[in-house]
Parts: structure tokens; sequence; C-alpha cells
């Protein structure tokens, strides 16, 4: 380029050679199509010949009838296709710029036969402003319906979810994709090419349908309308061929990290056999510790896993060994609605022995109690509603024996007088009530509840009492918001008061300790008679001996929270749950250890260790953290200080990246916790981090549609800017390196699959049919031809959060967002792949990854900030799975597997 000419001339020059330069591709575009139009009329002249391709008595193909492909049903024809989408569909002749008897794959672009401008990408988000398929290289002389081009018009979930599974609405999965018979079987013949539609119309936006290509060489698959052509590798003969129905591996959940202490209640107990029972998502955990009182966690985990949705209060039987849990009301992935109910189910076996109340509670179940004088006959609940409905029920009919409407403000707490069985408390906020209960002989609905208010009289009526306890004597303890423990006494009521309990005792203020700075939220009353009160704001664990005495404390360390419940177990042992999600275990002289640890806020990233049984995880909380897989336990954690949303290990294990949402990204020593690298690219999110397999490279995919491309020394410690990726029309979601670390596919926010030369400088692989055989070091891409049958029908493109392929490359682990784990046979090409789906999770699945030895597999749940290990059975050596047929496994009475 010579140095002739203004400053303005040079750009100038380059604009017009560029229209002039895309003016002639059209123009020979045109002629192509042209070209291609007249023989395809030939052709279908001769094919209504009666002696040509079709059999004597069926009627001949015509332009508005074109014959049926064979082997599809004659209700499959394009022409008998549904015209329900929001875009009209146009034929497109697709030219091939060689011989028209080529079947071995579209060559490489040459010359015009590129784009003229723009990005072409497999999936439908393309820049390309062509003519052409959206897949770049099309099929030669293939006459093809396809749906013109849509942008996105909803961004993909990959930071945070604006609301969790049961407050989504679910219209979009009423549409219903092709079925089966909407496959279009692939064809070797030439003459069955010319004169026939090889796709059926496209579903509108909500739908996902496949098609599997005349020519042999691509399926083709549509998400909100959007066509995604995926080239099938050279050593498949046949999609026949693959394999069919589930994975013979299976998973069983080994390990359950977090506790929901953030904004829950009624979380906390220690049952008859010394085990220790807890709830997060839609487990309910049996914790059983190892070591002495103080000392490290161990011991194990059982899981009853009868639930549908989050679990949100329990309550033991007297006995010690009967549970009741109660859940929230939520949907199913159909859109149909999950009421709430009360499991009553047995600890030792995990059997379900009761359900109670579907259909009658409103919202979730907020608080239940079992009670105590009558061998815990009856169960008592309220509801979420807003009249807080109040109901008793009998526990071994499941029959409501009485109900009514409580008050308009929140209920916190609910339980039974231990010396008689008609006296109930409630209180919440601004009050305390007093219930009394006339069974009605046990008649179902025959029983009645008169209620009386708490009266503080001379005292501050506090805004929230959380908590209350009973004493041995019959006196009740209140803790309140103001840090106060009220005694309530029994006094003989007003005469003059009207109805039912006129007649009774009621209950008044006798006296007022100041225990805490700021509110109390647990009492628990010792074997010993004396009471244990745990502080918000103080985080102190405070003994009272009788008259409200303070005998000893304890403070909870500041990085635990706040003091949440309170459970004692054998001994002089505690377990008190905090606010922020850990179970500690200890006592008033020793102190305080965890046993259990989780993250209190939204999961997002995930990463394994590649030689160790740990995992790292990092969210909206803030913390970074690295689990121990074998020891079921926290290793180390550290702020952030900005939100978490992706990580990965190097090779080496030494030191891993991990993806922040300002568009920064640090590299932390694994042993010392040290930021040996902090660096910016961009202002955006980053939605993935991904070492190369040599790790000589770190691939950063961000929300500014770019992949920064790092070197880095051979301890993962320095890195230096190799290049950019430039060429995605949308965010970047996922992105894999190939096994010898050159190539990188990655997808996008609008569901373009594109192939990158690192070595040979970040260069954008136009000719994606070349990369059709190419190898993958990891398969975390939920778009590709090896993994699209994991894609339900109706789905609009962001059902699926993560994915992620066994090291053994046997199966595949898939996230949803219906809080399901899904697991499918590897490659996964076939529409509608069966699967076998885990439960457990209370909101949208964010990512899953298998550990190092595919032992186990890890997955986050999102807005239940809780994470599942669970353990891979039947796994067996390495190389693909042999086809087994479709099965159901067993399930356990308690599991809530779904397959």
């Amino acid at each position: 380029m010579d140095g002739a000419g203004g400053p303005g001339e040079g750009p100038a020059q380059e604009a017009l050679q560029s229209l002039s330069q895309r003016l002639q591709v059209q123009e020979k575009e045109m002629e192509l199509v042209k070209a291609a139009l007249a023989e395809a009329l030939r052709l279908l002249r001769l094919q209504a010949l009666p002696t040509s391709l079709h059999d004597s008595g069926s009627p001949a193909p015509t332009r508005d009838s074109p014959a049926a492909p064979p082997g599809l049903p004659p209700t499959c024809s394009p022409s008998l296709v549904s015209r329900g989408t929001q875009t009209e569909t146009e034929v497109e002749m697709e030219m091939s710029p060689g011989p028209p008897g080529l079947s071995n794959g579209p060559p490489a672009p040459q010359g015009g036969s590129e784009e003229p401008s723009g990005t072409q990408s497999e999936g439908g988000g393309s820049s390309s402003s062509g003519t052409g398929s959206p897949g770049g290289t099309g099929s030669p002389g293939i006459l093809r319906l396809v749906q013109p081009l849509q942008r996105a018009d909803s961004a993909r979930r990959n930071s945070s979810s604006s609301s969790s599974p049961s407050e989504r609405p679910r219209q979009k999965l009423s549409r219903k994709a092709a079925s089966s018979a909407n496959l279009l079987l692939r064809s070797g013949s030439t003459e069955s090419r010319w004169g026939k539609d090889p796709l059926s119309s496209p579903g509108g936006p909500g739908s996902r349908r496949s098609n599997y290509n005349l020519e042999g060489i691509s399926v083709k698959m549509f998400l909100r309308g959007r066509p995604i052509t995926m080239y099938i590798p050279s050593g498949i003969r046949s999609l026949e061929e693959l394999p069919s129905g589930p994975p013979p591996e299976t998973l069983s959940l080994d390990w359950v990290y977090g506790y929901r202490g953030r904004d829950s209640r009624s979380n906390l107990f220690v049952l008859r056999s010394g085990e220790v029972v807890y709830f997060i998502a839609c487990v309910v955990v049996l914790y059983r510790p190892g070591g002495g009182p103080g000392g490290p966690g161990g011991g194990g985990q059982r899981h009853y896993r009868g639930h549908t949705d989050c679990v949100r209060c329990l309550a033991v039987h007297p006995d010690g060994v009967r549970v009741a849990s109660g859940q929230t009301a939520g949907v199913d992935k159909d859109g149909k609605p999950l009421q709430p109910v009360v499991h009553v189910w047995d600890s030792e076996t995990l059997l379900k022995l009761q359900e109670i109340g579907l259909g009658a509670f409103e919202r979730g179940v907020g608080a239940l109690a079992f009670s105590v004088a009558d061998q815990g006959a009856f169960l008592c609940v309220v509801d979420d509603s807003n009249e807080h409905m109040l109901s008793v029920w009998d526990c071994n009919r499941g029959a409501k024996l009485a109900e009514i409407k409580s008050t308009n403000d929140s209920v916190l707490a609910v339980g039974f007088s231990p010396r008689d069985s008609s006296c109930i408390v409630t209180s919440g906020k601004s009050h305390v009530h007093f219930w009394n209960w006339s069974g009605g002989a046990g008649v179902p609905g025959n029983g009645t509840l008169t209620r009386k208010q708490g009266v503080f009289g001379k005292y501050k009526k506090p805004k929230f009492i959380p908590c209350f306890v009973f004493l041995p004597d019959g006196d009740i303890l209140t803790g309140d918001s103001e840090g106060n423990i009220l005694t309530w006494g029994r006094s003989l009521s007003d005469s003059k008061t009207p109805g039912r309990g006129g007649a009774k005792e009621t209950y008044g203020i006798v006296a007022q300790a100041h225990a805490h700075e700021g509110s109390i939220f647990a009492l628990c009353l010792r074997r010993d008679g004396t009471v244990l009160s745990g502080g918000g704001r103080d985080r102190r664990l405070v003994q009272w001996g009788p008259g409200l005495v303070a005998l000893q404390e304890a403070e909870i360390p500041e990085h635990f929270g706040a003091v949440r419940a309170i459970a004692e177990g054998p001994g002089s042992e505690l377990l008190v749950g905090t606010t922020k999600n850990a179970l500690l275990r200890g006592d008033l002289t020793q102190g305080f250890s965890p046993v259990i640890q989780g993250h209190t806020d939204e999961l997002w990233g995930l990463c394994t260790h590649p030689f160790q049984n740990r995992f790292l995880t990092c969210g909206h909380d803030r913390q970074l953290c690295l689990w121990d897989g074998e020891g079921h336990a926290l290793a180390w954690s550290i702020d952030l200080k900005e939100t978490g949303l992706c990580a990965d290990f190097h090779p080496s294990g030494a030191v891993v990246a991990v993806g922040l949402n300002t568009g920064r990204w640090l590299v932390l020593d694994t042993e010392t916790r040290e930021i040996v690298s902090d660096v910016t690219d961009g202002n955006e999110q980053l939605s993935v981090v991904r070492y190369s397999p040599d790790g000589l490279y770190l691939a950063i995919g961000s929300h500014d549609n770019m992949i920064y491309i790092y070197s880095v020394s051979s301890d993962g410690a320095k890195s230096s800017r190799f290049g950019r990726c430039v060429g995605h029309s949308s965010f970047i979601t996922h992105l894999d390196w190939s096994k010898d670390g050159n190539f990188i596919m990655s997808n996008s926010g609008d569901y373009e699959i594109l192939y990158w030369d690192v070595a040979g400088g970040c260069k954008l692989l136009r000719n994606r049919y070349e990369s059709r055989d190419r190898e993958w070091a990891t398969y975390t891409c939920v778009l590709g031809f090896h993994v699209y049958g994991v894609w339900p029908d109706g789905s609009d493109g962001t059902d699926i959060n993560s994915l992620c392929r066994s090291h053994n490359e046997r199966v595949v682990a898939v996230a949803d967002d219906f809080c399901k784990v899904h697991l499918f046979q590897y490659p996964c090409a076939r529409a509608k792949a069966p699967s076998l789906v885990y439960g457990g999770h209370g909101s949208h699945v964010t990512s899953v990854r298998f550990t190092h030895d595919d032992s186990h597999l890890i997955s986050l749940g999102g807005k239940d900030a809780s994470i599942f290990q669970w353990r891979v059975l039947g796994a067996g050596g390495a190389g693909p799975a042999p086809a087994t047929p479709s099965r159901t496994p067993s399930l356990s009475p308690a599991s809530s597997l779904d397959v």
C-alpha cells in the first residue's frame, strides 16, 4: 500500500473497494441462484414423469407440493408443516462451487464463496449479511426451507437469575417441539437430493427442533427459531450407530455442603440416634458428627429427598425418631404448581409415613410443631398465606381437626404446651398469641381454636418476637428484637373476658431481663433446666439459670455470622446454626468449630482440581472457597471483594484463575492463597476462564463478545497477552480447548458455535466443516454435535446452564433451569435423548463438573446456595460406553429421583 493521497483517502478507498467486491459477490450469487432455480425446475419436471423417480400410482410433486423425502410420513411433508411460526419461511437455493456429485462435504471457501462481510457461525446469531445458510458452507445444490435470522431478544442467564424456578413463568414450555417423525433421515442418493425439501419448517420462538441434512454431513437444530448447524464427524457412518438409552452409570448423593440458616428458623434438631437433622434446598440432611466436642468434623450424612421444592421448617416427634418437614410452593418443569405440603417420615428408614395438608396450604409451610403431652398425636401447622392459617392435624390419619385465621402479621414460631396439648402458642411480628384448642372428640374439622393476645402492659412492645420456649414450671420465655427475655406466667383470666377461653388460665409478663445487644434469634431449654439464648448482633451464646441469672457465655466468631438455632447434643455438647450457613459444634468452655459450612448467596463459579479430590466455588457472596471432597470440609476461603463467576485450575494445580463480574480476573496460589496476578480485560463480567491442557495458554470469555488469550508460564504464575478472538456477535458463554492446545470451540449468548486457531494467531476458522473431527480436551460447550441431544423439547436456549463431559468420555452431566441434574450417554447426538434425572436442588442448577478421576460429580444450586457431591456408580474404564436399553434405576423410598 503506497503512501500517496490525503489522510482521508485511505479509509475511503478501502470502503469503496469493499463495496465493489460485495456487489460483485452478490451479482455472482444472483447468477448462481438463477441457474440453480432453473435446474431445480428442470428436475421437478423430470420427477413428474410417471417413469422417473416415483412409483406408479403416486402423484408427482409440484412446486406447491414437493415430494416428501424417503421414509418421511406424508403428514411431515413440507407443504403440510404448521404455519404457526412467527416468521414466514422462504425458499432458498444453496449452490456448491464444486461438481454436483460431491458427497464428502463442502469444500473450503475460496474467493467469492465466502460471505462478503461479517462472521460465519454455526449458530443462528451470525453477523453475516449474505444469503447463504446459517451454517456458512451449505450442502451442494440442496433446495431447503430456511427461516430468516432473528436477533435474540433475551440474554442468557450466566451471572444471576432474576427469579427462581418456582417464580419463573413456564409458558414457554407449553409449546411442543417437533416429534421424532419430523426428523428427516439422511440419504446418500444423488437423486434424492434434488427436488426434495430436506428441512421441515422450524418452530417459532421457544421451540427446539432437530433436522438431519439429506447430504449426510450435518444436523441442524433450532433454538428460538434460529438454525444451528453441526457437522457430523467423519467416523460416524450413521446416527443410528450412536449409543441410545440412558447411561449405565448412575449418581448417588454423597454429601451436601451448606445449611439454610440465612433465612429460616426451626431448622436444627438432634435425634434420638445422635444424628443432627437440618435442611438445605429440597434435602433434609441427617448428619452424624465425628470426633469429640470442638474437634474435627468427619462423620457421615444420610438424606431424605422426598420433597419436590425447598424445605422451610422442621419438627421432631417426642419419640426422637419421626420428623415432620414442610416445603414451600413451586412449579414443575411443565409449569404445573407444586403445592405446599408436610411430610412425616421415619428418620431410621427414611420412609415417608404421612403426607399432610396437600392442597390445604398457601405459598408454603412457615412453622410446625408436634404435641408433647399426648406423645405426639397432633401436629400444628402455620402456612405462609396472608392470614397465616393455623391448623391442627391428626398425625396418624393425616386429617385436619381444626383451622383458623391466625394474623396478617408474620408468624415465626409455633408450639404446643408440654403440659397441655389444648394450649398452643404462636409468636412473630409484634405479637404473642395464646390459643385454646378444643379437639372436637377427634372428629375431623369439628375442633375449634380461640385466641388470647399477649398483653405487654408497661413493657415495651417489641417489633419481632422470633422465639419462645416452655419452662418445666409452665412459664414461657420469649426472646425479642430488643434483646430482652420476657417471662410469661400463668394467671387466672379475667372473668369478664368473653369467649370460650374465659374460664381458662392466661399468661401475663412477670419478669424481664436484658440479655443481648440486638435481636434474640434462638432459645433452647437444656436437660438440666437451664436456658440458652443466642444473639444476632452480638453473636453471644448465654446460659441462664433460675431467675434469669447469667451463668456462662461464649461468643461466635464474626465470620460465622449470628446465632440462628441451638440444639443440645450428648453431654455438654452443643450444635449451633448460624446466619452465614455454618453449623458449629462445641461447648461454652472449649468454644466452637465448624462441621458444616456453605455459601450464603447465589453460586456460579465451579472448577475441580486436576489430580486431587478437591474443587473450588465462588459466587455472589464474594467468597472463594476450596473444598476437600474426601474430608467433606472447607479447606480455605478468602474474600474476593467482588462477585466471582467462573474459575479454572492450572494443569499443575499450583494456581487457579478466577473471573469476576467487573472484567477483572485473578490468579491465586492455591497453597498460600496469595494473588499472583491481577488483570482487567474490558469492563464487563467474565463468563468463563479456561487453561489449555498443556497449561501454556489461558482463555477468558467476556460479556464484551471477546475471548482474551494469554500465554502462561510453566508454573502458571505469570501471564502476558497473546491475542484476542474477535468475531462473536454476543457475549461468550462457554469454551473448550482442543487436546493439542491449538484450537478453541466457543458458544455465545445468541447460540453461535465458532472455532478458533489460537496457535495460528487467534484466527477465526471460517470453514467449520474442517473442525468436525477435532478432539476436545474438555466438553463444556452446551452447543455442539456431540451434545445437541441434551436439549429438551420446548427449550428457549437458556434452559441448560452448564454441561460437562466425564474425563473417560462416557457420560455427560447437565445442569438445567428446573432444579435438576441430568446424566446422558456420550456422545449425545440423538434428538430427545433419554437421561437419568436427579432432584434435590431448590433453584436453577448453575454448574456441574466431574472430579479428576470421574469418581464424583459436583453440582451447584443457584439461589439455594447449595453444593451437592454425587458419587458416580458403575463407572468403568475409558472409551465410549456400550449402548444399553432404556431402564428405570431402582429408587430408595425417600429418593426424589425422576427418570
